[in-house]
């Protein structure tokens, strides 16, 4: 898994080859600890075609504020450079595939 910082975001998410799940999560957020092993399962299932990579958004606010994330967790799905999903709060694996369907 991506682990995103300010410096980092542009290159890994939107210059990437293919499509990019992005969390946002804080370390005080019991949903982004829950969520965080259903994570890694999808990376390790859809690595081939999918990058997985979370941001600890306390860290850097400035990214949080340009996506207009407004809590822990959320996930954006980015493709080509542009936000084409965008999921708030904790899913189960099975939710959060369908939540993707045909998004990558």
């Amino acid at each position: 898994m991506i682990t995103l910082t300010a410096d980092n975001f542009d290159e890994q998410v939107l210059r990437a080859g293919k499509p990019v799940l992005v969390e946002f999560w804080a370390d005080w957020c019991p949903p982004c600890r829950m969520i965080a092993p259903i994570l890694e399962q999808i990376e390790a299932e859809h690595g081939d075609r999918l990058a997985v990579a979370k941001l600890n958004g306390d860290d850097h606010p400035e990214v949080v504020a340009r996506y207009g994330v407004m809590g822990f967790p959320t996930m954006n799905l980015y493709r080509d450079g542009e936000v084409v999903r965008q999921i708030v709060g904790a899913r189960s694996k099975r939710a959060l595939l369908a939540d993707l369907d045909g998004q990558f």
